[in-house]
């Protein structure tokens, strides 16, 4: 992320800071840490910022809107619901087929209407950004509920942003970093799920 930033020709201290702050909070939450989510709150506020700058309102919504309160209930069900008293470590969750049923229903909906909210924005890339809008509420929803799917939900999200950043690194290379940052998301919320799979065997979840 580092190098990406530096790469571009113009460091952008801003992002520089909070694409590392993001890296870490994944790095937490793949350990089911509750200080993840306690960075991920000021990730997503800075994140909403950057966006903002290249117009892409729907990751601008997506973060101030759903992943920022998300990520501040998150701060408290995980914090009152520790696998040992007196850890940081959460308790997960086993996923069922009418959890998947409810997400799936609950993402249909937000697609639908973040759509035509984006589209009246003249949002650009807008089918990226309505899909992006689709993972990242999938994966908000599974993570506050401490599914361990979360992070193949994530793992989805990471791609299409990648795309999304990638068309605006190609009008400016500022945005470089945006694409390192979630190249490396990507690689950490598939360490996420392999990590959460094997504490959902330690938790005696089958």
């Amino acid at each position: 992320v580092v190098v990406a930033n530096f790469i571009s020709g113009s460091v952008n201290y801003f992002n520089l800071i909070a694409t590392l702050l993001g890296v870490t909070s994944l790095i937490f939450i793949a350990k089911g840490n509750l200080w993840g989510q306690i960075i991920m709150v000021i990730f997503c506020t800075m994140y909403a910022i950057m966006a903002w700058g290249y117009r892409y309102y729907g990751e601008v919504i997506t973060y101030l809107c759903m992943s920022l309160p998300i990520a501040l209930v998150a701060v408290f069900t995980w914090a009152k619901n520790p696998y040992e008293k007196g850890r940081d470590v959460v308790k997960i969750r086993k996923f069922t087929i009418m959890e998947g049923v409810v997400a799936v229903v609950f993402s249909a909906i937000v697609t639908v209407g973040f759509y035509f909210i984006l589209k009246a924005f003249n949002t650009p890339n807008l089918a990226v950004s309505t899909v992006s809008v689709t993972t990242s509420f999938l994966a908000a929803y599974l993570m506050y509920r401490r599914i361990s799917f979360y992070a193949v939900a994530y793992a989805a999200n990471d791609v299409v942003l990648i795309v999304l950043w990638v068309l605006a690194s190609i009008e400016n290379l500022v945005y470089l970093s945006m694409v390192a940052c979630f190249l490396v998301f990507f690689l950490n919320d598939l360490y996420g799920f392999i990590s959460w799979r094997t504490r959902e065997r330690e938790q005696g979840i089958k």
